[in-house]
């Protein structure tokens, strides 16, 4: 049983949880439906933003030495950091030189990457991850589960326990609002104390030299508003050519993560306040290795929306932990084999190939066909599953032989039940049941004349 199987089973025990987690992730996808249906230029939209996303990744480099120098002319202090490690590494610095202790920061998938957190921690920093889904999950001490919807698969009465041992809430209270308030209160003061913030990046703007943020609670707005040193990290696949470009996947962005029109605060950063400063870290990571990957680097285009979770009736159904890789769903799996096939490769069985994933996304990122040739190269990679391989090979035999193929479809349906119904068969090992052979085969029925021609 692979990987994800395996995960995926620990967490369709709990029926329930795996019902109303798949209900809430398909209410947004139907969400994002009824925008894009809305917008009649939909599909030019993506297009275009496909289209920019193509020629930003061909002419990388001079678009991020355009927004360096345009950065630094604004004022802001430009880092480059060739790995995670290097980026903590600066980060901790600056927050060193500063003399700062408690660093408050907005939603960060690159944070993640790069286990940034924890480095810190180990440095006698206290990170406080201000996105109430993300301040959730880090209080329960686990990972998102979502690259936009961190605790979905978290109940709120699971939430309200969690603030009355945390947070001394009201006993038995997990009414959203009355949590909500208890968590604005709770963040309020970690704003008010915080002596350094932290932002993800969305877009970077060659032209401009500026950044945007998008946030639907204002949380990164207010984190950088009350410090004086403002530190952003991004992935150098940030960057976009001009306002131009913006304009289109701001539009996109909204819609396709959680069905809303645009975010409800788009903050542009292009200068430090007076007596401030702004760090900008540009990280590759692995980017550049995968840039140079040309049957891959479409993944390169993906501008983290979560849409392709939201419609993945395999990722619905089986939660963000059943994947390896820290970013689940169909974009996880890609990007987990373009970082180690053989660390996450027992993640591409978490696919159907329904294709839905590349049919939503709105920077039109081929994510089906790219996991479809992962599972070509698994053989090559050395990563293919064993069991696969050796029933790929009967069916190989079965296939190019005719005579042996419909021998087998002859005596098919009288071999005994229990032969092909039993623990063994992986299929039945879940709790299911293979289906019956029929007497006559469709091909029979064709030669007897009894299906219409």
């Amino acid at each position: 049983m692979s990987c994800h199987a395996v995960k995926a089973k620990a967490f369709l025990k709990n029926e329930e949880r795996a019902l109303w987690h798949d209900k809430a992730l398909y209410a947004v996808r139907e969400k994002r439906d009824r925008q894009a249906y809305s917008l009649p230029e939909w599909e030019s939209l993506r297009e275009q933003a496909s289209q920019i996303k193509e020629r930003v990744l061909g002419n990388l480099a001079d678009y991020l030495e355009e927004f360096e120098r345009n950065a630094t002319r604004n004022g802001i202090k430009v880092h480059w950091a060739e790995s995670g490690e290097e980026m903590n590494a600066i980060v901790a610095q600056i927050i060193k030189e500063k003399g700062a202790k408690h660093l408050v920061k907005s939603k960060s998938m690159l944070a993640e990457e790069c286990h940034l957190a924890p480095y810190l921690e180990e440095r006698g920093v206290e990170v406080v991850e201000s996105d109430l889904g993300e301040r959730i999950v880090q209080l329960m001490e686990c990972a998102p589960s979502h690259i936009v919807l961190p605790a979905i698969h978290i109940k709120r009465e699971e939430v309200g326990e969690l603030f009355e041992e945390k947070l001394s809430t009201e006993k038995g209270n997990s009414d959203p609002t009355y949590l909500t308030h208890e968590a604005r209160k709770h963040l309020r003061k970690k704003f008010l104390n915080a002596d350094i913030s932290m932002t993800g990046v969305n877009f970077a703007i060659a032209s401009e030299g500026v950044f945007a943020v998008c946030t639907n609670e204002g949380n990164a707005d207010m984190g950088t508003a009350f410090t004086d040193t403002h530190i952003a990290i991004m992935g150098l696949e940030k960057i976009v050519p001009d306002m131009e470009s913006l304009a289109v996947f701001t539009r996109l962005l909204a819609r396709s993560a959680t069905g809303q029109p645009i975010t409800t605060y788009t903050a542009l950063y292009r200068q430090p306040e007076e007596g401030k400063e702004i760090h900008l870290i540009i990280v590759d990571n692995g980017r550049t290795k995968s840039l140079a990957d040309a049957e891959h680097r479409t993944m390169l285009k993906c501008m983290r929306c979560g849409a392709c979770m939201n419609t993945c009736p395999v990722y619905r159904r089986t939660g963000g932990y059943s994947y390896s890789y820290f970013i689940p769903g169909p974009l996880g799996i890609n990007l987990g084999m373009l970082r180690s096939p053989e660390a996450y490769g027992g993640n591409v069985s978490g696919c159907s190939l329904c294709y839905s994933c590349s049919g939503v996304c709105p920077a039109k990122v081929d994510l089906a066909e790219q996991i479809y040739k992962w599972r070509q190269q698994m053989a090559p990679l050395g990563v293919a599953d064993s069991k696969k391989k050796m029933i790929v090979k009967a069916m190989n035999l079965m296939m190019r032989n005719p005579r042996l193929m419909n021998a087998g479809v002859a005596v098919a349906p009288y071999i005994p039940r229990f032969v092909y119904n039993n623990g063994i068969n992986p299929w039945c090992a879940s709790g299911r049941e293979m289906p019956h052979f029929a007497k006559k085969s469709f091909r029979v029925l064709w030669n007897e004349g009894k299906i219409k021609r």
